[in-house]
């Protein structure tokens, strides 16, 4: 297949390009030329910024489009208006869990109601807005791009390359050992996917001709304990234990959720971590294990956003105090 991929050089699209180019297929990758390009050495690199001009599409086609970087519903409907007719072929929108309202229970599907989506476009991506936004994506997407669209759903990205650090923090972590502050409650629910697995059965879709809607994570019940587990049974040295600070003594002591990362107390937050992969699973998809992806993650930066070592300890001694 010839396959476009509009933000090809980082993370999840860096993984795809790659995973594509290994199955033998003839890739391009449109980027603001900012990154990565380096990585990719035998796909065709067009430089181009989405938001400003997109002509550079003009003359050209391919068997399918994917496209992990629109944030907002009018560069969908840029991309369609900048393409040939056709040129696109198949179109596949990386969306996200985010756009479900509160679903009805644990282990909903892909039929669950979505955020209301009708309203202007949010000029800005926020934890507020950012669900909203994808769900008007995703209606753009099926506007401009018809009934074969296929709209990948995650959850939390994780794996080499992630750019948010949010599951490397607690590698990171873990690997120091001591006592780990971990938040919240141990049952609650989160879920996960590796960049790599959701890479390589986002390929199967497109070479099955698949469409329609799937998530793309870990089966529920999965939770927070499992996840830190499953880190620490791979990277934390002998002797790390976890201490489990509930959400009220965390938000009274003035700890941000993003101090924490992948920590959420928000109720649909929290529902909407709960989704069934049923289907992908049935079209392909594979999830290592997540203590396979710990092993795979490479030291960084601490985050500026996350808890130091100090305030850490400072926080443990006031919870055992309590």
């Amino acid at each position: 297949m010839r396959i476009l991929i509009m933000g090809g050089t980082r993370f999840v699209g860096l993984h795809f390009a790659r995973a594509a180019l290994a199955a033998g297929h003839d890739v391009t990758v449109l980027h603001r030329g900012r990154s990565g390009a380096d990585l990719l050495p035998d796909a065709t690199h067009l430089i181009a910024d989405r938001d400003a001009d997109l002509s550079v599409l003009r003359d050209r086609s391919w068997d399918a489009t994917v496209d992990v970087c629109a944030y907002f519903p009018r560069q969908v409907r840029e991309l369609a208006a900048a393409l040939d007719p056709g040129a696109a072929g198949r179109y596949l929108l990386v969306s996200s869990m985010s756009v479900y309202d509160t679903p009805a229970g644990p282990a909903f599907t892909e039929d669950s109601p979505l955020l209301p989506a009708d309203g202007p476009e949010p000029d800005a991506v926020t934890p507020a807005t950012y669900g909203l936004l994808k769900v008007q994506c995703e209606r753009a997407a099926r506007e401009a791009f018809g009934p074969g669209t296929l709209l990948v759903r995650p959850t939390y990205v994780i794996g080499p390359h992630d750019y948010t650090h949010r599951f490397d923090h607690w590698v990171q972590r873990l690997a120091r050992g001591g006592e780990v502050l971990a938040p919240g409650r141990p049952g609650a629910p989160v879920q996960v996917v590796d960049a790599r697995d959701l890479a390589a059965w986002m390929l199967g879709l497109l070479e099955q001709g698949a469409s329609g809607a799937y998530h793309a994570a870990t089966p529920p019940p999965f939770t927070m304990r499992d996840l830190l587990d499953a880190v620490a049974s791979a990277v934390a040295p002998a002797g790390t234990t976890l201490t489990w600070v509930d959400d009220d003594f965390l938000r009274a002591a003035g700890v941000p959720e993003r101090a924490l990362p992948l920590w959420s107390a928000d109720p649909r937050t929290l529902a909407t971590s709960t989704g069934d992969p049923a289907a992908a699973v049935a079209t392909g998809l594979t999830l290592r294990p997540v203590a396979d992806t710990a092993r795979d993650i490479e030291p960084f930066e601490p985050l500026p956003q996350a808890l130091t070592p100090e305030r850490e300890a400072e926080l443990l001694t006031a919870w055992h105090r309590r």
